[in-house]
């Protein structure tokens, strides 16, 4: 515990009064590259900082989501609904669960670029016909 007194009482006291902080707007063009070069560091951490207080407090740098799942599939009509006999099914059929697909309701493999985008793990729905 006494280590982090110092550090924080003395330690980084001692490093900020050391850095070459100009007085005057004109100081800083005075300032020499070893100068700039003990700059960095402290830059870096509070450039890391603002970043991060930016990602966490300010929600317009990222996209809000939609909200919708189905955004191209029979807008037309208030309820998707699609019925398919299983006898019309050959040995295996897959099903779109992600309303990505153009073969609407087959999967046609759109959900990869989905899973991609958002970070999700959708797949398609695989019906086999096991005639007896």
């Amino acid at each position: 515990m006494e280590s982090i007194s110092h550090l924080i009482k003395v330690s980084v006291p001692n490093y900020l009064a050391g850095l070459p902080i100009p007085d005057s707007i004109s100081g800083w063009f005075h300032l020499g590259i070893r100068d700039w070069f003990a700059l960095l560091p402290p830059t870096a951490l509070l450039t890391g900082l603002g970043f991060m207080s930016y990602r966490a407090f300010c929600p317009h740098g990222r996209p809000a989501p939609c909200g919708r799942i189905n955004v191209k599939i029979k807008k037309d009509i208030a309820k998707v609904v699609d019925t398919i006999d299983i006898e019309d099914i050959s040995e295996k059929a897959a099903f779109c669960r992600c309303w990505k697909t153009d073969n609407w309701p087959y999967c046609d493999g759109s959900h990869g670029g989905h899973n991609n985008e958002h970070k999700d793990n959708v797949g398609p729905l695989v019906i086999t016909n096991k005639k007896s």
